[in-house]
């Protein structure tokens, strides 16, 4: 497959190229802009950069701002400016606004805020001015702010800065970031801290009206989950959380978004196992109310399907807790959109609620009433020829064009993950009553109304087509050709009872030997490996049957088989379960041999895979071309089914030693890097789900029985079967 024309190359191409882009739904919820509020590491922090020269002088970690832990006004973190100014030289930092996917509507805002602390200074002239900064990181004019400031040390004050004295092109969408200066000569080397950094409008004064009231904490082997009543007051900014010392005391050790009920506090390897938790509520100007009841849980030792279990709940919560309100569906990022959800996440989302009814996490009733809120709302949400966009608005059910304007039609590979979801939902609920009967009709339907054929383009055509547009056609003109994500996209359009394509196409479009299909692989990982489809290279020890580069990003081997059981599925040239479990041991191989030596990397550290990343979202794969240095835990989790003991291994690696900073709420945040001491603030749809599907199906086979059992799915499967029989016959 040529790279330029992957999955995610190709949305990158839409997103940034294809413009104008389409504007923000008006039912999505503005964000406050904020520049920093905590660093996810220790150390330093990413999204800063400094620069000193002469006597000058400021403390820094490969030229990054350190984070402090000691002093704190939104926990757990701050930023430490400790720095020298000589007469005649300067030194500068830059605080970076970290884009992060989605966030792009903001509150309009009146004032620049942070918030500094005072632990080494005598002169508040020496205190830094500050400047913010344009899209193209060009500063506004200097802002001196020690007349903001009290000679007062070891207290928290705010700065307010209006943004009009920096100039009025500096208004909230502008601003990519600020930076602080040296102002007078110091004699001594000053030291302060500072956080919250934001934009905001201070004619908010609205007061609590909710108080903070604590449901469960449970506790596991590193960390305590504590829930709370879902806050319903739109003055809360944050949920603080306090957690007790051996003493006795409480120490506020994070804060919370209102829109997560729940925080996971990552207590680590501490001697304490037992832990009391309080939280309080933070208004918008950061007045706090009294404590929520307290609660106490223990850690304690787990066994390994604990931890598995663990991992599946956690991750499943993206899905049930943290899903659209009125679809039910599964949103691209957390943060993200407010109101955008994904469908091809959504799908995978589905089956995550089935395997998390199956583990206890819900009831059956419960799941039966999200599959009804589910179904209503696809039932009548934008479909384009039967086909769903790759983004619908929760609140409407239209189109969001998210990549651009020719993303505003009908997503095939998008759509084909929600069938998959769709299906196992169907075979799931078979219960005689009124509620699963209907869940069971309206997914038929939908999936009797899915017009595979339509996407061929030509009668005649070898191949699928990924989109289609109502009012630019074919416009993105990309053809469906493997070896990628897309083998479920194939398999549905020959299994289809309404609109099927013939059986021919998986060998004449996915698998295809022609010149375009080999032209469109040869470039895949910069190697031309795999591209007859068939690759028959050594890697690291292991024979490669079919697989462009040396086997590409995991997700490869995991999208298509959340439902389609690739032990049953063996074509003309491999057996499927075969063929991915020797991707998932190549992926793993290299890690180990880390030509690029990469820290961390290793048998417990592995998994590379498509993630968002310290500058940009990306699919890395095993080999030095396209490999960044930033690793995605559920490259390996959701290979469990291929290798159980090395995914065992990496899990118990990620959340033991990395704990502190990858694992929340929501499971594994999507993706870091040791190097770069950077780790994504995301949960992403596509990544969450996997994991609780891939495990499950590796513990008991239920997402793989449940697919596999659909009628139509076993005609598509006998159909294929029979095209390979017949080629086989003819060579």
């Amino acid at each position: 497959m040529n790279k330029e024309f992957s999955y995610y190359k190709l949305y990158f191409l839409i997103t940034f190229l294809l413009i104008p882009f389409c504007r923000i739904n008006a039912q999505e919820t503005p964000y406050v802009k904020v520049i920093f509020d905590n660093s996810m590491m220790s150390g330093s922090y990413y999204n800063t950069s400094v620069m000193y020269s002469g006597e000058s002088w400021i403390k820094h970690k490969q030229s990054k701002l350190p984070v402090a832990e000691t002093h704190v006004f939104t926990p757990k973190n701050s930023l430490e400016l400790q720095y020298t100014s000589a007469d005649t030289d300067d030194w500068s930092a830059i605080i970076s606004y970290d884009k992060i996917r989605g966030i792009d509507l903001f509150q309009p805002a009146t004032h620049l805020s942070f918030w500094i602390y005072l632990q080494n200074i005598e002169n508040l002239n020496t205190l830094p001015n500050v400047a913010v900064l344009n899209k193209k990181e060009e500063p506004s004019k200097e802002i001196e702010i020690y007349h903001k400031v009290k000679l007062i040390k070891e207290k928290w004050q705010q700065i307010l800065i209006p943004l009009s004295q920096f100039s009025e092109e500096f208004d909230v969408p502008n601003i990519s970031g600020l930076r602080f200066s040296q102002s007078e000569e110091t004699t001594i080397t000053n030291l302060i801290f500072i956080d919250q950094i934001e934009l905001i409008s201070i004619s908010n004064t609205s007061k609590l009206t909710q108080n903070p009231e604590i449901l469960t904490s449970k506790g596991y082997e590193r960390h305590i989950d504590i829930t709370w009543k879902q806050v319903t007051d739109p003055s809360v900014r944050y949920i603080k959380i306090y957690r007790s010392t051996a003493d006795g005391t409480f120490e506020s050790v994070g804060v919370q978004s209102p829109g997560i009920s729940g925080y996971s506090d990552y207590v680590g390897k501490i001697k304490q196992t037992e832990f009391t938790h309080k939280i309080t509520f933070l208004d918008k100007n950061y007045k706090e109310s009294s404590f929520s009841n307290a609660i106490t849980s223990k850690t304690r030792k787990l066994t390994d399907d604990e931890l598995l279990d663990m991992i599946q709940e956690s991750n499943f919560r993206y899905y049930w807790e943290g899903a659209e309100p009125n679809s039910g569906l599964a949103y691209e990022n957390i943060p993200g959109r407010t109101s955008m959800i994904a469908t091809g996440a959504s799908g995978f989302g589905m089956m995550a609620i089935i395997a998390g009814v199956e583990r206890g996490f819900i009831s059956r009733e419960e799941a039966v009433e999200r599959f009804l809120k589910i179904t209503l709302f696809l039932k009548k949400a934008d479909r384009f020829h039967g086909v769903y966009p790759h983004f619908l608005d929760g609140t409407t059910g239209k189109a969001v064009p998210f990549f651009g304007n020719k993303d505003n039609g009908g997503d095939l590979v998008e759509t084909s993950f929600l069938m998959q979801g769709l299906l196992s939902a169907l075979q799931y609920f078979d219960a005689n009553d009124n509620k699963e009967a209907e869940i069971r009709n309206s997914i038929t339907a939908i999936w009797n109304t899915v017009e595979w054929d339509w996407y061929k383009r030509y009668p005649d055509s070898d191949f699928l087509f990924w989109h289609w547009s109502p009012d630019q056609e074919w416009v993105i003109n990309h053809k469906l050709i493997g070896w990628n994500e897309a083998m479920i996209t194939y398999f549905l359009a020959i299994a289809s009872p309404k609109h099927p394509v013939p059986a021919s196409m998986y060998y004449s479009g996915w698998a295809s030997q022609s010149k375009e299909a080999f032209a469109y692989r040869s470039n895949w990982g910069k190697t031309g490996d795999g591209s007859l489809y068939t690759n028959g290279n050594t890697y690291y020890g292991i024979k490669l049957p079919v697989g462009v580069s040396n086997g590409g990003p995991l997700f490869f081997v995991h999208y298509s088989y959340l439902g389609l059981n690739p032990h049953k599925l063996t074509d003309f040239y491999v057996n499927y379960y075969e063929n991915n479990k020797r991707i998932a041991e190549i992926n793993q191989r290299y890690s180990i041999e880390n030509p690029k030596k990469f820290t961390g990397y290793g048998e417990n550290f592995w998994g590379l895979t498509a993630s968002d990343g310290p500058n940009h979202y990306s699919a890395n794969e095993p080999n030095p071309e396209n490999d960044e240095g930033k690793m995605t835990p559920t490259g390996a989790l959701a290979s469990f089914p291929y290798t159980p003991v090395a995914s065992m291994k990496a899990l118990k690696n990620y959340y033991l030693n990395y704990g502190d900073f990858l694992y929340g709420y929501y499971g594994f945040h999507d993706a870091f890097s040791l190097d770069d001491n950077w780790c994504s603030p995301l949960y992403m749809g596509l990544n969450q789900a996997p994991i609780v599907v891939m495990i499950e199906n590796y513990r008991s086979g239920l997402l793989w029985d449940l697919f596999m059992s659909n009628e139509d799915v076993k005609s598509g499967l006998s159909k294929l079967e029979t095209e390979t029989q017949k080629l086989k016959n003819e060579k």
